[in-house]
């Protein structure tokens, strides 16, 4: 009775054996179809026809710029033209050594690209909406800034420390993301970049 279940167990092994040998190219194609859907829709939620997550601004100053009191980035991206984001807070060290240089930037730049200087201030305990103001004053940055009501851009963008320094193209998808410190030089490199290929 043992042997004869165990020739049925080796006839059985020997049969599935037959059958994945018979079929292995079936199997193989399947799994290569399954994985390039998924691929293709990792991509299409993902990939670089995404949009930057959009959020609505309040302007300190700059309206003549930006169109209006309030915008949406997506209603600034629309017009074709690349866009830069820069998260700041008034009382953020490398914030306050950044955006001089980042205006004698746009100063040469002008209308080739928008930079709009976004303050997370309340958000993150390093500064208020009346020491933001003051601050724009002092350095006497003229560029567009603005606050928001909405926090969990902070989360969509994923900015974890100040300042970061997003970059969209004209069709207002993310192309560089830089946490920290950008230096004039740096800045106006990243700047070429972007305006070269919108051209």
């Amino acid at each position: 009775m043992g042997e004869r279940a165990e020739r049925r167990r080796q006839g059985t092994r020997a049969e599935d054996a037959t059958w994945l040998q018979r079929n292995v190219g079936w199997i193989v194609a399947v799994v290569g179809v399954l994985g390039v859907a998924s691929l293709a829709a990792f991509t299409a939620l993902n990939g670089p026809t995404d949009r930057a997550p959009d959020f609505t601004m309040i302007a300190y100053q700059g309206q003549e710029t930006l169109g209006a009191d309030q915008v949406t980035l997506h209603e600034l991206v629309d017009r074709g033209t690349p866009v830069v984001v820069n998260f700041w807070a008034s009382s953020c060290p490398p914030c306050r050594q950044e955006m001089p240089g980042f205006q004698a930037v746009m100063d040469e730049v002008g209308d080739d690209v928008l930079l709009v200087g976004v303050d997370v201030g309340i958000f993150t305990g390093l500064g208020t909406r009346e020491g933001a103001r003051q601050f724009l004053t002092d350095f006497a940055i003229r560029y567009p800034a603005v606050f928001t009501p909405d926090g969990d851009m902070l989360r969509d963008y994923e900015v974890r420390s100040f300042p970061t320094t997003v970059f969209l193209d004209a069709q207002g998808r993310i192309t560089k993301k830089h946490t920290g410190y950008l230096s004039e030089a740096q800045f106006r490199a990243e700047l070429d970049a972007l305006i070269a290929q919108a051209r």
